[in-house]
């Protein structure tokens, strides 16, 4: 051996004696205090074989996924020559699984492990005789078969469902006594993070170990004020109550179903400007649209009445209010100045009518319209009339529908929505009475849905009203000349 291998050796060595010297000096990239702490307790319950099982719960871009790379690495080159796999899972593939993957093969490009690892069947890494494999934890993937000697890891645990890592992840540490470590964010009572955090909390109380590890947005912020700062930012254009604030900031778990809005956020959309019928000049507007089928039976106020739980169609047109709210918020207010809706209108009828609204009473300059089901050859006449730039069809999925509750809770909280003042009309008495009755239930993959039971009314109204938060966004970014609000973080620095 030549000497300075030799003397490479001997420093690696002397740094894997500590995670913290290994972060700084190999890898580069330095664990902080709240990153630290996880880190040593597990790499502890590894080495001696203690099997435990741990949580770590970090806001969300505070560097779990740095956290467990690290780990990884350090694994790998400790036990390179003695061999062994790490296991980590993940609830997809792509790209959550491939950026895991990614995060390893980066923190391995360091001058003591540079091209000394290598890849193999697209899900494994390996240095030496050691393995860290790669594996979904969607509940159609097949995983049965693999060992975890090192570690077993579970990204995103609050996604992962408890039966898929029950029967399939968890036996594949039985033979070693694993240690298992469950990463991720809050969100409702009966995730298999929460669970485990739960159980977690009480064994801790029985023996003193500690095995659950919470670092929320203001514990990240003392070692990154930068951090905190662009939480700060996102308080203020979202407001405190926000779900994706409470859960994946603040680490705070959801009720699985509830009021949608309390009575202090209906409170915040309640404005003192008057309800308009006609646009005042030099002003901008925007509409949301809920369709609704057509019915020949009767119509409107008449048919609502007699069927009182069939939906109507619901525009809502909202001026555009640019001045500053805040320094921290640089979206426009929403000025609700008026509602239409038609209960059992021909498709066509409907049509005409809405074309005349939109581009001769109001010159709305963003529409958004429900094009799902019978909505779609309206939604499409109307984009074919006004043009793609001005009209956006919407489609509703579980997916898109959580996306509009998710900004409509967001435009309440920060005070950027208000609806005229109470004019005593029924279409003033119904929106009311729907943020009333709504409610909220959430999904999977942090989705929320949000409805009016149907024994309590409609949902139109509401559904209107966020369609229209929809089209106030869309307007902004056109405002900006390309320049786009930035988004809340969904993955981790």
């Amino acid at each position: 051996m030549r000497r300075d291998e030799a003397r490479d050796r001997y420093i690696l060595k002397r740094l894997l004696t500590d995670v913290s010297l290994f972060s700084r000096h190999v890898v580069g990239k330095p664990l902080r205090p709240y990153q630290l702490e996880p880190a040593r307790a597990i790499l502890d319950s590894v080495l001696h074989r203690k099997g435990l099982t741990f949580t770590v719960m970090m806001a969300r871009q505070a560097g779990k996924n740095e956290l467990s790379a690290q780990l990884e690495v350090y694994l790998l080159n400790l036990f390179q020559r003695v061999g062994g796999n790490i296991v980590k899972c993940a609830p997809t593939f792509k790209p959550q699984i491939v950026n895991s993957k990614l995060r390893l093969e980066g923190a391995l490009n360091n001058r003591w492990n540079f091209g000394r690892w290598k890849g193999g069947y697209g899900y494994m890494v390996t240095l030496g005789k050691a393995s860290v494999l790669f594996f979904s934890a969607d509940e159609s993937s097949n995983v049965v078969g693999a060992t975890a000697h090192l570690l077993l890891e579970v990204d995103e645990a609050q996604e992962v469902a408890e039966e898929k890592y029950v029967k399939e992840f968890r036996p594949m540490g039985a033979t070693t006594n694993v240690t298992t470590v469950l990463y991720g964010t809050s969100w409702t009572s009966d995730t298999l993070l929460e669970q485990q955090k739960q159980a977690n909390l009480a064994q801790e109380a029985r023996d003193g170990i500690r095995r659950h590890f919470q670092y929320d947005w203001q514990r990240v912020a003392e070692s990154n004020p930068d951090y905190g700062r662009y939480v700060e930012g996102e308080i203020a254009r979202l407001g405190p109550d926000h779900p994706i604030l409470r859960t994946q900031y603040c680490l705070e778990t959801l009720a699985g179903a509830s009021g949608f809005l309390s009575e202090q956020q209906r409170a915040q959309m309640r404005g003192d400007h008057a309800r308009l019928h006609a646009p005042l000049a030099g002003r901008e507007y925007v509409a949301g649209i809920d369709l609704a089928g057509e019915d020949e039976e009767a119509a409107d106020a008449a048919l609502r009445s007699l069927k009182p739980r069939k939906d109507s169609t619901v525009v809502t047109v909202a001026e555009l209010d640019w001045s500053t709210i805040s320094d921290l918020v640089m979206e426009p207010r929403l000025k609700v100045v008026d509602h239409y809706y038609w209960t059992g209108r021909k498709h066509r009828q409907q049509y005409t009518q809405l074309l005349e609204l939109l581009r001769n009473v109001w010159g709305c300059r963003k529409v958004v319209v429900d094009a799902t089901g019978v909505g779609a050859g309206v939604a499409g006449f109307l984009a074919s009339a006004l043009g793609r730039q001005i009209v956006t069809p919407f489609v509703f999925s579980s997916p898109s529908k959580s996306r509009l509750a998710y900004d409509l809770l967001g435009a309440v909280n920060a005070g950027r929505f208000k609806l005229y003042r109470d004019d005593g009309s029924p279409e003033c008495r119904e929106f009311w009475h729907q943020l009333e009755q709504a409610r909220y239930a959430v999904g999977a993959n942090q989705t929320m849905d949000f409805y009016v039971p149907p024994e309590r009314g409609h949902d139109d109204f509401l559904i209107s009203a966020a369609l229209t938060v929809q089209a106030a966004a869309m307007a902004a970014v056109r405002r900006a000349t390309g320049r786009r609000i930035s988004p809340l973080p969904q993955g981790e620095g």
